[in-house]
């Protein structure tokens, strides 16, 4: 039996010896896996693409089926601190039991299907996870599996799944470019990739360009399409802890939610969720109260997320992430100072999210961090960036290192001042890192 950090450390190596396969070649894997292990035959598909919100949106999904009793399973990328945070079974992490067993049947079938047909395969990092959902789910069988594409829709390995209940795409924006596209429709094609004949799309409706080619490949496909819009909800109120809005439902009516977070961008993510579940379930068995008392027990890692009191981590990484990041922070009733960390990966708009967050004067104080990635930009690179974009009142440094900065900003503050921390998923995902070691030094774990 193979343990869980021997199937980690083999998917780890994955990326040096294998690249993304072509989408007929994981196709004809997708089809051996799934003669073995078929999803059970009650499962019901929905599967979420976009830029910004896919997982937030997967989370709303769960949140309101479970409320409703139905067993979920959700799969979703990227993880934050470890790899098994992307299976999800009813808000549960898979065991490491359940990982390492799905992980050594799918190797079992890769090494049989090179042996009898193809000894050129090997499926890329995210193919495999994608096939360990089938073993997973063989032995946890749900009644819906929330499906996150990885990258892009149309060539993505989840697209494999032939007949979804539904389909969801977030909203749409810059980003992943040198792999999706450098323009807004272009992106939105590849997006909307994922949308399948005669199955319904729901769609945030937020920019035109992309709306329309979503709505013209819906058509082509004969699939219903949705849209969600800023005109469908309103806010009600804010306390700087909760959020009160107002959602109109083509099945519910007025719906009035209350989300457990400050994320004002959270409000278009739950309301994807409220319309995709009328979609889905026509208005027939899940109630009312039953969406709202899914929407509030949600809480959803890494997305203004108040890790200690007063710091708040976001996992934006891209010009709208920032944007929306932005929004919640100018009505966060701060008193104080607030200091930034801030953190970007080579492949991102860098330099155009920097611009954004010193625009405004929010912040007294901006730190640029290093990550530890290969992909990371150098601080001194950042430190560039703000070159003509530094408020008269803001003190920017680049720091030696993520931990001394991190603690710096956290212990060197009065209590009205607030730290954020924004840039990159990998960032959330270190600092979520060192404050599990940090704890587990204080109660000698």
């Amino acid at each position: 039996m193979v343990t869980y950090k021997e199937a980690v450390a083999y998917l780890e190596e994955i990326p040096f010896f294998t690249k993304k396969n072509t989408p007929e070649k994981t196709a004809e894997f997708y089809k051996y896996v799934t003669k073995h292990l078929p999803l059970p035959q009650q499962t019901k598909v929905i599967h979420v693409a976009g830029t910004n919100g896919k997982g937030s949106v997967c989370a709303y999904l769960q949140g309101i089926l479970m409320a409703a009793g139905c067993t979920t399973g959700m799969f979703i990328s990227p993880h934050l601190v470890e790899v098994r945070e992307r299976f999800h079974i009813d808000r549960r992490l898979v065991s490491e039991e359940d990982f390492a067993a799905g992980y050594e049947k799918i190797r079992n079938l890769v090494d049989t299907w090179r042996a009898e047909h193809d000894p050129e395969y090997h499926p890329a990092y995210f193919e495999f996870l994608f096939f360990m959902l089938f073993p997973i789910l063989h032995n946890h069988p749900v009644d819906y599996l929330i499906l996150e594409t990885g990258l892009g829709g149309r060539l993505d390995a989840t697209n494999q799944i032939p007949n979804p209940a539904v389909c969801v795409i977030t909203k749409i924006g810059l980003d992943h470019m040198q792999y999706l596209g450098n323009t807004i429709p272009e992106i939105a094609g590849e997006k909307a990739g994922i949308i399948k004949p005669g199955i319904p799309v729901v769609y945030l409706d937020s920019r035109q360009q992309a709306s329309t080619v979503i709505r013209q490949k819906a058509s082509e496909l004969g699939a219903a399409a949705y849209s969600v819009s800023k005109q469908d909800y309103a806010i009600l109120s804010f306390d700087h802890k909760t959020i009160a809005f107002s959602y109109t439902s083509r099945y519910y009516g007025y719906v009035e939610v209350h989300l457990d977070t400050t994320a004002f961008y959270q409000m278009e993510n739950a309301s994807l969720a409220i319309e995709t579940i009328g979609v889905l379930d026509q208005g027939e068995h899940i109630t009312k109260e039953q969406i709202q008392q899914g929407l509030w027990q949600t809480h959803w890692e890494g997305r203004m997320e108040e890790i200690l009191p007063g710091v708040i981590l976001d996992g934006g990484h891209n010009e709208d992430g920032i944007q929306a990041f932005l929004e919640t922070v100018r009505q966060d009733g701060c008193k104080g100072k607030r200091t930034l960390l801030f953190a970007a990966v080579s492949d991102k708009r860098a330099r155009q999210m920097v611009e954004l967050l010193l625009e405004e004067d929010l912040f007294a104080h901006v730190r640029l961090v290093p990550l530890e990635t290969t992909r990371r930009i150098e601080t001194d690179q950042l430190l560039i960036y703000t070159q003509g974009h530094r408020g008269e009142k803001t003190d920017i440094t680049a720091a030696q290192d993520l931990q001394t900065a991190f603690f710096d900003a956290v212990t060197h503050r009065s209590e009205d001042d607030r730290v954020y921390i924004v840039g990159s998923l990998y960032l959330a995902g270190q600092i979520k890192e060192l404050l599990s070691h940090a704890w587990r030094e204080i109660t000698h774990d």
